[in-house]
């Protein structure tokens, strides 16, 4: 604790990061890859926000343009969303994996996204663990060490990093968070992992699913080639832009970038998942290895639902959507269960909300705008906050900012 409280002081420089990253990369076990796989093992990390269900499609993806991708995700807390939370709305999909199934898993598949085993980089856990009774949690260096030591562990080739800023993000400011990303990019580099970053916005919730099973089933729809637009693009640019030297494919350079993620996208979402035959690998194909089930050759809307229960919201009336507030949105949600205060508590997975309208869109008079799936009640106060969340105005919205903001690239 009170070295904690002595890096949140005093800081660290960029070699007094790398070795305590590397310190607590060697506390555990590393993973162990086949020499066929050099070059071939990438993952990507997010910061967190609304809506981010980019891992569930970026994972398959990459694997299908020939990637290998041991990705160790995290829960959700706070407002924030968390990969394993999603994937646990799937019946019986196990996040817990020994690094013998991981291997196996990456060798029939090409991915696979499991939480952070007992094995792996166990200072993280410890430190962890204090960071939070030690007010030491936005320390810089602590956090550049927290997430890499994991990727460290990981024996990564590439890794691309989608740092967010926003109301709805860690980081409030593109400042702040830029500075995030160049401490990631620099440790990561001196650790010999090809990393990148990408600044991205987080006032809104990305696409238009918030909550976990909700989220699967949108990040299913991204695979299967439609989706909503910013999803799709969020995910081919993480995809090409944090991959250097890939081309968009681990396989070799491509004279159109961003094609070879694309396709995997589309690629990683056919077969296993819809019912037919499929020469690639795919999120349905994981999803059987984690459960240890085919019940996915049913379809994905068997297998994973939100709650039936439904509450929908309408303006009076008619208006241009100016933007959708993330940060409300999520508040409410958390409320009605799905997120978690402290880690620990239960989420109730099927709990969510579904946008059906986005900015930029014309709002008709009494036009409903969002769908809520709840279990129970929706006060007063929740629904006058929902309203607040959605930003009207007379006229279409101007000069958009882009959804990625920044690249950080050593």
């Amino acid at each position: 604790g009170a070295m904690l409280m002595a890096i949140r002081l005093r800081g660290m420089d960029a070699g007094e990061t790398l070795a305590l990253t590397q310190a607590m990369a060697s506390s555990g076990r590393t993973l162990a890859w086949p020499p066929a796989w050099h070059g071939l093992v990438v993952d990507k990390h997010s910061t967190g926000g609304v809506g981010d269900k980019v891992s569930l499609a970026l994972a398959p993806a990459l694997a299908a343009c020939g990637c290998k991708v041991p990705m160790i995700s995290g829960r959700g807390l706070g407002h924030t969303g968390g990969t394993l939370d999603k994937l646990e709305a799937i019946p019986g999909f196990r996040v817990s994996q020994s690094p013998e199934e991981m291997r196996h898993i990456l060798e029939q598949v090409g991915c696979c996204i499991v939480g952070q085993s007992t094995e792996l980089v166990p200072a993280d856990r410890v430190l962890y663990g204090l960071r939070d009774v030690t007010a030491t949690v936005d320390s810089l260096p602590l956090i550049t060490a927290s997430i890499l030591s994991k990727k460290a562990a990981e024996r990564l080739s590439a890794l691309v990093l989608d740092v967010k800023f926003g109301a709805a993000a860690l980081y409030p400011t593109q400042e702040s968070a830029r500075e995030l990303a160049r401490s990631l990019v620099e440790v990561g580099t001196h650790l010999g992992i090809r990393t990148a970053a990408l600044l991205t916005r987080m006032e809104q919730p990305l696409g238009r699913a918030v909550g976990n099973a909700l989220e699967v089933l949108e990040a299913l729809e991204c695979l299967q080639g439609s989706g909503p637009p910013d999803l799709r693009h969020l995910v081919t640019v993480l995809g090409f832009g944090g991959l250097p030297g890939s081309g968009g494919s681990c396989g070799g350079p491509s004279p159109r970038p961003c094609f070879g993620v694309q396709c995997g996208m589309e690629q990683g979402g056919c077969g296993a998942v819809f019912g037919g035959p499929s020469p690639c690998p795919c999120f349905g194909v994981q999803a059987g290895c984690c459960c240890g089930s085919a019940g996915w050759s049913r379809g994905p809307s068997r297998a994973v639902s939100a709650w039936p229960g439904l509450w929908t919201m309408a303006r009076p009336r008619p208006s241009w959507v100016q933007q959708v507030r993330a940060l409300p949105l999520a508040r409410v949600l958390h409320q009605l269960g799905a997120g978690r205060a402290r880690a620990g508590d239960p989420v109730n997975l099927r709990v969510g909300a579904e946008l059906l309208v986005g900015t930029g869109q014309h709002l008709r008079a009494g036009q409903p705008w969002l769908r809520v799936h709840h279990e129970g009640t929706l006060s007063a106060e929740g629904r006058r906050e929902l309203q607040d969340a959605l930003c009207l105005g007379p006229e279409p919205p101007r000069d958009l900012p882009p959804l990625v903001a920044e690249t950080i690239v050593p």
